[in-house]
């Protein structure tokens, strides 16, 4: 059964599909949205958002050691993981059901099934009903990348999926990939008492993050019992009834690491197959990405993607803005800003310490032999991380040496995750470190760390 031709359909309901959909309907197009699972994504569903709910959960059971620094005695024997999944289901859930209600509110049509595009301004939903579009928007996202020798299996080897599905601790857990989620569910596993080894093949915890930040992290880490191993690849795996065995290739020679079970987190792979591309003339590069330009565009007229179908960070954020880029263009709404600026765009990983950052590394400048100026400030010099015990920590503002202009920013510590944001404004404002000294903050907040280290680019830090 074919319907009238609409404005927009997009397959995919996560955030950037969902997010797409709302702001289309704003601007007065006609949308229908196509999502075979819960809208909300693998995000809301099975990734930002229970794990932060867990995140959360595992800080408040850690913290009750504080407890007995007051003389407090703390049983913490009662825990019960299952209620903690629980926990974690409910959070979703209930953000899941607010993106259903928004998307009603909106008048979105939702449809339940899987699409693929069937020719230009067709898409076909499994079961036979066909949607006439004038354009189409593809939203698919990701999933976690299987490698041979590693394929989950979901009871003994996990996926990032799988291990937010457990009901129970295992005893002990080797992490296969220091990034932002092997960096997140290791500090969640070992506050609730997991015996916790990361196995990351790069030089430092979460590569792509400011090397700096990182050595804090891996020392707060291994203040924690968390073994990391870095410089190491995992060369095998072996399955028995007792758990799993993982033969690792380290500096030191070749060793195995045995645990209950394995988190395998070595990436993600974009959902683009079986999507009905080749109808529309659109191919993949080599990873699987869909190739776009300017607004996100395809070389189809009339096709769009956005988020982790594309090769710009596989982020939550990323893929609402490019929605609202492409929608907003379709729309006849472009603006000057035709693509997400990947200078701009935050990362946030929410262990314990916080990682945050954004724009040009120190050790990308130095491979690329860019000449920056930098100031680093640590959080031992910051009154309220002093105050609240969290004092391990920095604040590093990377500039351009003749015109100040801001380039980077990294921070590892207490809400690094919201501090950073300061600094970003200040690059998107085209602001520079003196304007941000300027302002007077408050006394005692964590963002006086960014004024300091501000300070240390303009003349010099006070506390330090």
């Amino acid at each position: 059964m074919s319907e009238p031709t609409i404005d927009i359909a997009i397959i995919g309901a996560g955030p950037g599909g969902y997010v797409a959909a709302i702001r289309a309907a704003q601007l007065g197009l006609q949308v229908a949205v196509v999502e075979m699972d819960t809208p909300g994504g693998v995000c809301l569903n099975w990734g930002c958002i229970p794990s932060k709910n867990l995140i959360q959960q595992a800080e408040d059971y850690h913290v009750l050691h504080r407890m007995e620094k007051l003389g407090v005695k703390v049983d913490r024997s009662g825990l019960d993981y299952g209620k903690v999944h629980a926990n974690s289901r409910a959070a979703a859930n209930t953000l899941a059901g607010g993106v259903t209600g928004l998307l009603r509110k909106n008048k979105v049509k939702v449809i339940k099934g899987r699409a693929r595009l069937a020719g230009a301004g067709k898409v076909v939903i499994e079961g036979g009903e066909t949607l006439s579009a004038k354009n189409i928007l593809i939203a698919t996202g990701s999933r976690p990348m299987d490698v041979k020798g590693f394929e989950f299996d979901e009871q003994q080897v996990l996926s990032s999926t799988g291990i937010l599905d457990l009901k129970t601790l295992p005893e002990s857990l080797v992490i296969l990939g220091g990034g932002a989620i092997g960096c997140e569910f290791a500090f969640v596993m070992n506050a609730f008492g997991v015996a916790v080894t990361v196995v990351e093949m790069t030089d430092h915890l979460l590569p792509t993050e400011d090397f700096e930040c990182a050595a804090v992290l891996q020392a707060e880490f291994e203040k924690a019992g968390i073994t990391v191993l870095t410089d190491t690849r995992a060369t095998a795996l072996t399955r028995s009834a007792k758990g799993v065995s993982v033969s690792l290739s380290t500096p030191a020679g070749d060793v195995a690491v045995k645990a209950d079970k394995a988190l395998v987190v070595f990436g993600r792979r974009p959902n683009t197959e079986e999507l009905g591309l080749d109808s529309v003339g659109l191919k993949t590069d080599e990873r699987g990405y869909i190739p776009v330009g300017d607004y996100n565009q395809t070389s189809a007229k009339g096709v769009f993607a956005i988020g982790d179908v594309t090769s710009t960070p596989l982020l939550a954020h990323v893929a609402s803005r490019e929605g609202e880029l492409a929608v907003g263009f379709i729309a006849g709404h472009g603006g000057q800003m035709k693509q997400v600026d990947t200078a701009a765009v935050p990362s946030a990983i929410y262990c314990e310490p916080q990682v945050a950052g954004f724009g040009l590394r120190e050790d990308e400048a130095k491979s690329k032999g860019i000449a920056i100026r930098k100031s680093v400030f640590p959080y031992r010099g910051i009154g309220k991380a002093v105050a609240v015990g969290k004092p391990n920590g920095l604040v590093k503002i990377i500039t351009d040496p003749d015109t100040g202009e801001i380039l980077g920013a990294h921070v590892v510590g207490l809400n690094a995750t919201e501090i950073l944001h300061e600094i970003l404004l200040a690059k998107t404002a085209e602001l520079l470190p003196e304007d941000i000294t300027r302002m007077i903050h408050a006394h005692p907040t964590l963002s006086e760390g960014v004024m300091e280290a501000a300070l240390g680019l303009t003349g010099a830090p006070i506390h330090m």
